[in-house]
Parts: C-alpha cells; sequence; structure tokens
C-alpha cells in the first residue's frame, strides 16, 4: 500500500473542489440555454396563425377528374380497393 503524505492529499481535494464547483456552474448555464432556446421556438412558432380550409366538391361521372383548363377524365376508379 503506498502512502501519500497529507499535504498532497489536501491540494488534490482542493483541486477536485474547484472542478466540481465549475462542472455545477457548467450544469447551470446549460440547463439556463435549454429553458432559452425552447423559449425562443416557442416564441418563433406563436408568431404564425393556423388557418383550416375546409373544401367541398363534387364529382360528376365515375372517375377521377382534373380540371386543368377543362375538365379531363382520366378513366374509372378500381372496384377492388
Amino acid at each position: 500500500m503506498n502512502n501519500i503524505s497529507m499535504y498532497a492529499h489536501e491540494g488534490s481535494l482542493a483541486r477536485m473542489e474547484r472542478a466540481n464547483v465549475r462542472l455545477t456552474a457548467l450544469c447551470f448555464l446549460l440547463i439556463l440555454a435549454l429553458i432559452g432556446s425552447n423559449a425562443g421556438w416557442l416564441y418563433y412558432e406563436s408568431q404564425f396563425d393556423d388557418n383550416v380550409t375546409t373544401i367541398e366538391a363534387e364529382q360528376d361521372g365515375s372517375g377521377t377528374n382534373m380540371i386543368s383548363g377543362g375538365d379531363i377524365e382520366y378513366g374509372a376508379e378500381s372496384k377492388d380497393r
């Protein structure tokens, strides 16, 4: 078993205490950054309106109709669906 002096042990403890204080401060800083970034995107997303548009359409025939300058019929829909 290797023995170390009391002064070396106290010096090591002091260094670890300073490192722990720095890591604790870093944790608080990261938590504040997380809260700030979440608040930022919530503010950004709240600037937009959600609009819902309801459209009713009727089909006159047995197929899929598309209107582009006139009526175009591509044929009957499949009955197997």
